[in-house]
C-alpha cells in the first residue's frame, strides 16, 4: 500500500497546523503558496529532514559520531519515505578554483581525455612532440630506402652563447673525431682552432657514426641510436645525406628546442594540482595587481592637482612632495593632465627611474633629510607596501588601489605551457573550457582522432557528452566549464546539482527542489520541466517548491499551502490535480491559474520625464558594444534569455559606473566608452539579495532601526524611568539588560571538537536574551522579548497607536514580509527575502524624487499575489519620481512595466546584443525578441 504514497500524519514543524497529507510518489508534485505559508516548512523541514534523519540513524553507531545529531522534525509519523536528496538554493562553493567544470566533475573527465589522446605540440615551433624508445627509432629509421647513406648524430649543444672550447676538449678524450658546428661538418682538431662568436648562439653535435642502410646493420645502429641518446639527454638527429634531418627524442620533448613535456597524466591538465596549475598565478587565472585605472581615476586631472590618487596629502606630505622634486629633476611638467605626458614620463612617474635622484624633505620630527635616492614609481610602491607591511591598516589602503587582474602569463586559463601545448583536434583543455556548453557539446560531437586513440577515447566521450547534454537541458547552454562557481546564481548553481543528479541515473529517490525555474527565461522552462518528467520517469519522487505557472500547470500532483503567511498560514488550501486546485474556490493559486484572479496591466505607460542616462560602448564578458539610454521617472525591466548579458550590462557595467560616479566607489565597473546624464539622478540604491546581516544579532527590528524606536519607547515607560532604564537597557548587543551568561544570543555554543559544534538553549534566560530584571518592565503587557518574538503583522497591530514605528513596520508589511518575525535572526532569511527587507528599509525614508533604484530578479520566492503586491510598491516609487530598473524573467513584472530593454536574442556568445526596445506593446509585436513571444500572451489576456 505504500509503495505509491507517502502519508504524513501530524506535521507541526514551524507554522503547520497538524496536518494530514497524502502524497503520490513516482510523480512531479509541487508544492506552492504564498511565501511564508508553510511551503519549505513541509518540503524541506518535515519531509528532507526526516529523510535525511532515517537515514543517518540507519548507519553504525561509529559513522554516525561523525554526523552529530539530528533532530526529529515536528510530525506524528510519516510512512512510505523513501531516501531524500535536497537540491536546493545555496548556491555551490565561493572558492576561486571551484568552477562549472570542477562542480559536474566534466573536468575530470576531459583531464583523463587530454591525457589519453591529447597530442603535445611545441609552441615554441608548432613541431609534434612525441616520445619514442631506441626500439621505434630504429624501426623508422630502417624504413628509409636501401643504400641511403646516413650519420648518427648526437646534439650536445642546443642554440647555447660561448665558444664552447671545453665540450669540444671533452669530446675528443672521448675518442669522437667527426662534429657538426653550425650545421657544418668538421673534424674534432679543426673545431678546436675555431674562433666562434661568444655572443652568439651556437648548435653542436657528435657524428657518433656513419650508417649505410642495408640488410644487417640493425644491431649496429640500434647500439649507435642508444650511445647517441645517453650522450645529447634522450635526443638524436639522423642526419640523411642529401635530404632533411630527421630529429627523434625518447622524452615527450621538442626535438628542436627542447621544450619538454613530460609524461602525459590526468594531473598536468588541473589547475588545481602544482604539476599542472600556472606556475605565475598558482591556478587561479587571476592575480591581485595594481590598477591603474584606480591609481589615475581622472587622467585630465595634473599631477599638481592630484591626478595620483594614492599620493594626495592626507596626514603626510612626504610622498606628494617627493614627486614634486622628482618631476622638477627629471623635467616633467606637474601642471600638464597626465594623460597628456609622454608615455615616458607616465611609465617614470608610475613604474619609477633606474637614475637617483636628489631628494631634500623634512621629517615628522623636524630633521631635514639630503638623500639621493631611487624613485621607485607610485604602483611599485604600493605593491612592495602591500606585501612588505605588517600594519593591516596599511595593507588596507594599498588594495584600494588594487584589482584582480587576469594573469599575464597563462592569460587566464590556469594552467601551465605544458598543459596548453597538447591539443585534441587542434584546441587544448582550456580553449574548450571556455568555449559555451552548447559549442563544447559541438565539438565532442565532431571531434576527430586518429584510430587508436578514438579506441582509448569513445568511453570518456560519452561520459562528457551526456554530462554536457543534461546541463544544456536544464537550460545551462550559455555557460563555459571555466566559468567560476562563485558567480554562478542560485538558481544557477541548483539546475547545475540538478543536471549532476539526472545524470546519476538513480530510481526510488525522493528529490525535493526549492524553485529551480529563478533565473530562468520562459523559453528555456520546457526543457527544465522535460528534465524534471525524466527523472520522474526514472521511479523517483519529484517534490519541487515553485510558484512557475508552466510548472504547476505541468505537474502531476499540486499542493497549494495557506491561506495566509506566518501564522495565519500552515493549512493545506488544495491537494490534487493542477485542474482540481484550479476548480477549488479556497485555493489563491488557483484563481490565479484559473485566470479568475490576475494582475493587471496598466492602462496607460509613463514616458518619463524626458531626462535619460545614456550608455555607449559596454563591452563587458559578451556585450557587444551596447549603446542604451535609460529613461528616468519610468519603471523599466531588462529581460533577456538566460546569460544574454542582464546582469553584466547592469550590475557589472552600469551600477558600478554610476556608483563610482556618484559615491566615489572603487569597484571597477565593467568596459564601456562613455556615461551621461548620472547628474541628473541624486542617489543610486542598489537592493540586491546579500544577506541584512552575517551574524544572529542581526534582525529586521535591526536593520530597519525599527528597534531603535522600540527600545525608545520602553524607556519612556513608567517602571524603566522608577528603575532608570536608559535605551541601551533594552539592547541585547551591550551589557546591562542582556543576558550575560550567552551575552545576549539566547544560546550557548557548545564545542564538540572533532564533532560539529552543539547549539543549545540559555538555561538562564530560556532563550529571550534578556536579564530577569529587563523582562519585567513591560508595555501593553509585553515585555521587549516578547514583542521581538512577534511577527510583522501582530507588531503592526501592537504599535498601531504609535505613527513612527507603524510608518516602518507597515513597509514591511507592504512588500510581503507581514509572516517574518521582529526577531527573527538575518541568517535564516533568503536571498528574495533579504532583497525585500532592503526595498521595505528604503521606502520609509523620505525620497527627493531623484533616485535610481535597481533590483536584481525581486521576485524570486514570491507567489502571484505577492508579486501583485510588490508592483504595488514599485510603481509607488516611480509615481514619486523615482526610477525603478529590474532584471527579471517574470512576465507579470514585465508587462507592468513602463520601457522594456530586451538583450539576446541567445546567451552567451549568441547575445549581448539589444533585440528590442520600447514599451511592453512594442516588444511583443518584436519577432526577434523571445520575450516578446511569451510576453504576447500574457498581454492578450487583458
Amino acid at each position: 500500500m505504500l509503495n505509491d504514497k507517502i502519508i504524513i500524519h501530524g506535521a507541526r514543524e514551524h507554522n503547520l497546523k497538524n496536518i494530514d497529507l497524502t502524497i503520490p510518489k513516482n510523480k512531479l508534485v509541487v508544492v506552492t503558496g504564498l511565501s511564508g505559508s508553510g511551503k519549505s516548512s513541509l518540503a524541506f523541514n518535515t519531509l528532507y529532514a526526516e529523510g535525511q534523519r532515517r537515514y543517518v540513524e540507519s548507519l553504525s553507531s561509529y559513522a554516525r559520531q561523525f554526523l552529530g545529531q539530528m533532530d526529529k522534525p515536528d510530525v506524528d509519523s510519516i510512512d512510505g519515505l523513501s531516501p531524500a536528496i535536497s537540491i536546493d538554493q545555496k548556491t555551490t562553493s565561493k572558492n576561486p578554483r571551484s568552477t562549472v567544470g570542477t562542480v559536474t566533475e566534466i573536468n575530470d573527465y576531459l583531464r583523463l581525455l587530454w591525457a589519453r589522446a591529447g597530442e603535445p605540440i611545441c609552441p615554441n615551433d608548432g613541431t609534434k612532440i612525441t616520445s619514442q624508445s631506441v626500439d621505434q627509432i630504429t624501426d623508422q629509421v630502417l624504413e628509409l630506402p636501401e643504400r641511403t647513406k646516413l650519420q648518427v648524430v648526437a646534439p650536445i649543444i642546443k642554440q647555447k652563447k660561448g665558444q664552447h672550447k671545453k665540450a669540444f676538449e671533452h669530446i675528443q678524450k672521448q675518442g669522437y673525431v667527426r662534429l657538426l658546428v653550425d650545421g657544418e661538418q668538421c673534424d674534432v682538431a679543426e673545431a678546436l682552432e675555431l674562433e666562434l662568436d661568444k655572443n652568439k648562439k651556437h648548435d653542436v653535435s657528435i657524428i657518433v657514426d656513419r650508417i649505410v642502410v642495408k640488410d644487417g646493420i640493425r644491431s649496429r645502429l640500434f647500439d649507435s641510436i642508444e650511445t647517441a641518446l645517453k650522450m645529447s639527454e634522450g635526443y638524436v638527429n639522423i642526419d640523411v645525406i642529401g635530404k632533411e634531418m630527421l630529429i627523434f627524442s625518447e622524452h615527450n620533448a621538442c626535438p628542436i628546442c627542447g621544450f619538454t613535456v613530460g609524461e602525459l597524466e590526468p594531473r598536468l591538465f588541473s589547475f588545481n594540482a602544482p604539476f599542472g596549475a600556472c606556475e605565475d598565478c598558482d591556478g587561479l587565472g587571476s592575480k591581485l595587481e595594481v590598477d591603474y585605472d584606480l591609481v589615475v581615476p581622472d587622467g585630465t586631472k595634473t599631477l599638481a592637482e592630484g591626478a595620483i590618487e594614492p599620493w594626495n596629502p592626507i596626514s603626510s606630505n612626504y610622498y606628494p612632495e617627493m614627486l614634486r622634486q622628482f618631476a622638477e629633476q627629471f623635467r616633467i611638467s606637474m601642471d600638464k593632465p597626465f594623460k597628456k605626458l609622454t608615455k615616458r614620463q607616465q611609465d617614470l612617474v608610475l613604474n619609477g627611474a633606474d637614475k637617483p635622484f636628489h631628494f631634500h624633505y623634512e621629517s615628522d620630527f623636524g630633521r631635514v633629510k639630503d638623500v639621493e635616492t631611487v624613485f621607485e614609481g607610485v604602483m611599485t610602491n604600493i605593491k612592495r607596501r602591500y606585501h612588505e607591511t605588517n600594519s593591516e591598516f596599511t595593507r588596507e589602503q594599498m588594495r584600494k588601489y588594487m584589482t584582480e587582474l587576469t594573469c599575464q602569463t597563462c592569460h587566464g586559463s590556469r594552467l601551465n605551457r605544458q598543459a596548453l601545448s597538447v591539443k585534441i583536434d587542434g584546441k587544448n583543455i582550456a580553449e574548450v573550457s571556455d568555449y559555451s556548453i552548447f559549442n563544447t557539446f559541438d565539438f565532442f560531437n565532431q571531434v576527430t582522432l586518429p584510430e587508436k586513440e578514438m579506441t582509448i577515447a569513445k568511453p570518456i566521450l560519452k561520459e562528457v557528452k551526456d554530462r554536457l547534454d543534461f546541463l544544456i537541458n536544464v537550460g545551462l547552454d550559455y555557460l563555459t566549464l571555466s566559468r567560476s562557481a562563485g558567480t554562478l546564481s542560485g538558481g544557477e548553481a541548483q539546475r547545475i546539482r540538478l543536471a549532476t543528479q539526472i545524470g546519476s541515473n538513480l530510481s526510488g529517490v525522493l528529490y525535493i527542489l526549492d524553485e529551480p525555474s529563478i533565473g530562468l527565461h520562459q523559453r528555456d522552462n520546457d526543457r527544465l520541466i522535460g528534465s524534471l518528467k525524466q527523472m520522474r520517469d526514472l521511479g523517483n519522487t519529484l517534490i519541487v517548491v515553485e510558484h512557475d505557472e508552466d510548472t504547476m500547470n505541468s505537474a502531476d500532483y499540486l499542493i497549494d499551502m495557506g491561506p495566509a503567511a506566518g501564522i495565519d498560514g500552515g493549512y493545506v488550501m488544495a491537494a490534487g490535480t493542477p485542474k482540481e486546485v484550479k476548480n477549488n474556490p479556497e485555493s489563491l493559486t488557483g484563481q490565479y491559474l484559473s485566470g479568475k484572479k490576475q494582475i493587471e496591466v496598466p492602462k496607460e505607460r509613463r514616458l518619463g520625464n524626458g531626462e535619460i542616462i545614456s550608455l555607449e560602448g559596454a563591452s563587458e564578458n559578451n556585450l557587444k558594444d551596447v549603446n542604451v539610454d535609460f529613461k528616468l521617472g519610468t519603471f523599466t525591466a531588462v529581460t533577456g534569455v538566460s546569460g544574454s548579458g542582464k546582469s553584466t550590462l547592469v550590475n557589472t557595467v552600469l551600477k558600478r559606473a554610476l556608483a563610482q560616479k556618484l559615491n566615489n566607489n572603487r569597484e571597477k565597473p565593467g568596459k564601456f566608452k562613455e556615461i551621461t546624464g548620472y547628474n541628473n539622478i541624486e542617489k543610486l540604491i542598489n537592493i540586491d539579495q546579500s544577506p541584512i546581516g552575517r551574524t544572529p544579532r542581526s534582525n529586521p527590528a535591526t536593520y530597519t532601526s525599527v528597534f531603535d524606536d522600540i527600545r525608545d519607547l520602553f524607556a519612556k515607560t513608567n517602571e524603566a524611568k522608577l528603575r532608570g532604564y536608559q535605551k541601551g537597557r533594552f539592547s541585547f548587543n551591550v551589557k546591562g539588560g542582556r543576558c550575560e551568561n550567552c551575552r545576549g544570543d539566547g544560546i550557548i555554543r557548545i564545542e564538540m571538537n572533532f564533532l560539529p559544534d552543539v547549539y543549545v538553549p540559555c538555561e538562564v534566560c530560556h532563550g529571550t536574551r534578556y536579564n530577569s530584571e529587563t523582562l519585567e518592565v513591560k508595555y501593553k503587557e509585553k515585555n521587549i522579548s516578547e514583542v521581538l518574538d512577534m511577527t510583522i503583522k501582530e507588531s503592526l497591530e501592537f504599535f498601531d497607536n504609535i505613527p513612527k514605528i507603524k510608518r516602518k513596520l507597515q513597509t514591511i508589511e507592504d512588500v510581503g514580509l507581514g509572516y517574518v518575525k521582529l526577531g527573527q535572526s538575518a541568517t535564516t532569511l533568503s536571498g528574495g527575502e533579504a532583497q525585500r527587507m532592503k526595498l521595505a528599509s528604503e521606502l520609509y525614508k523620505k525620497s527627493s524624487g531623484k533616485n535610481l533604484y535597481i533590483l536584481d530578479e525581486p521576485t524570486t520566492g514570491l507567489h502571484t499575489d505577492d508579486i501583485n503586491r510588490l508592483l504595488a510598491v514599485l510603481q509607488r516609487l516611480v509615481d514619486q519620481g523615482n526610477t525603478v530598473l529590474v532584471i527579471e524573467h517574470n512576465l507579470d513584472v514585465i508587462k507592468n512595466a513602463d520601457q522594456l530593454v530586451d538583450l539576446g536574442p541567445e546567451g552567451g556568445e549568441g547575445g549581448g546584443t539589444i533585440v528590442a526596445l520600447g514599451t511592453p506593446e512594442e516588444v511583443a509585436q518584436n519577432a526577434e525578441s523571445y520575450t516578446g513571444f511569451y510576453l504576447k500572451k500574457y498581454l492578450n489576456q487583458n
